[in-house]
């Protein structure tokens, strides 16, 4: 295997954090885009200079608002400066990490997923683009999120978790890859509920909780229920259950 220099942007969040490690961990060369490093992915500022010799970019970076009009900007506004350095710097494969079920529930944070995809492909830059289910990680998000004193209250939602960590590693084979398109859906092993997640995971923390699931209004929360947003028959199955995460 050649060794190749990847750029991850996103790379000290949940997921980036083990592209970077993974990557480096296979002896690739890895270099993680962040303002740290002299690189602002909203603005652009540093791509050009950052992006010089990389042979892929892994996109796994992430914004904490569900508003639909600030999450479209924040893709929109990410993708294009990637896409735009990656072209002045000769880039050959753009890796992107997606969600399941986006296209079919356009709401609310999905709605700036839908953008970057778009983007994505309307771009000249070749393209991999893999959809994830919710990571395990998720459930404790929602309760730092969500909790009011005592009260933890939870979306009702099907899902199929996915540890991070799995998502990273098929995220570098790709990138190890030749550009492939819309690769098919990574999930976890099995369909959880993610009040049951949360249950889990309070347990584990100090003090008393009361864990309340509630059916989140309008079409968003209507594909959080239905299963939109868990993989079809198609789909590829990473084999780490949330149980295993909390050992």
């Amino acid at each position: 295997m050649n060794t190749l220099k990847i750029a991850v942007a996103g790379g000290t969040g949940v997921v980036g954090k083990h592209v970077v490690d993974l990557a480096r961990g296979r002896d690739h060369d890895v270099l993680v885009l962040t303002r740290s490093n002299g690189v602002d992915l909203v603005d652009g500022t540093g791509l050009d200079d950052a992006l010089a010799g990389v042979d892929v970019v892994v996109d796994v970076a992430s914004t904490r608002t569900m508003s639909a009009k600030e999450s479209v900007r924040f893709f929109t506004s990410v993708t294009a400066h990637l896409l735009r350095a990656e072209h002045n710097a000769g880039v050959r494969h753009h890796v992107a990490l997606s969600i399941v079920g986006v296209d079919e529930a356009p709401y609310s944070y999905y709605a700036g997923k839908v953008a970057q995809e778009q983007a994505i492909r309307d771009g000249d830059i070749p393209w991999t683009i893999l959809r994830a289910t919710q990571f395990h990680e998720f459930a404790e998000q929602l309760v730092e999120r969500t909790t009011l004193g005592p009260l933890v209250v939870v979306p009702r939602m099907r899902c199929m978790p996915v540890a991070a960590r799995d998502v990273a590693r098929t995220l570098v084979e790709l990138a190890e890859g030749t550009p492939a398109g819309k690769v098919p859906d990574l999930g976890g092993p099995r369909e959880e509920r993610m009040v049951d997640m949360v249950r889990t995971h309070v347990a584990t923390l100090h003090g008393r909780h009361w864990v309340v699931e509630v059916p989140v209004p309008g079409a968003y929360g209507r594909a959080m229920r239905d299963g939109t947003l868990v993989p079809g028959a198609d789909a590829d199955h990473a084999s780490t259950t949330f149980a295993d995460r909390l050992g």
